[in-house]
């Protein structure tokens, strides 16, 4: 029943992010609900940046489009998809209500950070990095890894990091911020990763006790037996 459940969730996310583009302003910004809110508009008010950081799960581009749509338009990044044409459909769109998307490539982690200086938002989904570079994790009792990237960026320019989880509603979704997660005082910038990383994978697991059929990862997450590392 639960990959049942899964998969319809899975489905309902790829629906709703085609038909986006014919949803009103109003329509889309009606059907979210938001606790901790204050996570995220406090510190963009003071003109200090922030971090979201954020698992696979509800409708991420929802939650994004209910930002920009309210005053705060958000930077993200974007892995180039096959087949082209219906990536650069996908880009118009999160464009056109002021979203700026970059391309995933070495060059991404300098420019976030520079957003992040101006007090802009950033939002990155960050529950799977298998990776050589991904952050070791405990998650749900096994081990797992995590991209450095939201950590690391508050580390580097003191934005404030914090989690959202997005899960379904029977009307549209729920964002759920918890935080902040603060630099800790002591450590090397590796180790201030590592610690800040846990945390919000910590975070991840808490909403997905909840809700799970909402968590579209279908790939593997876990570092096992029969792992094999990637470049």
């Amino acid at each position: 029943e639960l990959v049942q459940l899964g998969m319809r969730s899975y489905l309902r996310y790829w629906i709703d992010t085609f038909r986006f583009p014919t949803w009103s302003r109003e329509r889309t910004i009606s059907s979210v609900t938001v606790t901790g809110e204050e996570l995220l508009r406090d510190p963009l008010a003071n003109g200090t940046g922030v971090i979201v950081s954020l698992p696979h799960a509800g409708n991420w581009d929802h939650a994004g489009a209910y930002f920009c749509f309210t005053g705060a338009p958000l930077v993200t990044v974007a892995e180039h998809l096959e087949p082209e044409k219906l990536f650069q459909k996908f880009l118009e769109y999160r464009h056109s209500i002021g979203m700026e998307v970059l391309d995933l490539n070495s060059r991404a982690i300098a420019v976030l950070a520079q957003r992040a200086r101006a007090g802009k938002l950033i939002a990155l989904v960050a529950d799977r990095d298998l990776s050589s570079s991904g952050v070791p994790v405990n998650f749900f009792g096994y081990p797992s890894r995590m991209p450095a990237g939201p950590a690391l960026l508050a580390v580097q320019t003191g934005a404030h990091l914090i989690t959202a989880f997005v899960s379904y509603t029977q009307s549209g979704i729920h964002i759920d911020f918890k935080g902040p997660i603060s630099v800790p005082p002591l450590g090397t910038a590796t180790e201030k990763v590592a610690l800040m990383t846990q945390q919000a994978a910590d975070n991840f697991a808490s909403g997905l006790r909840e809700h799970t059929q909402d968590w579209h990862m279908l790939q593997r997450i876990w570092v096992d037996e029969n792992f094999k590392e990637r470049s």
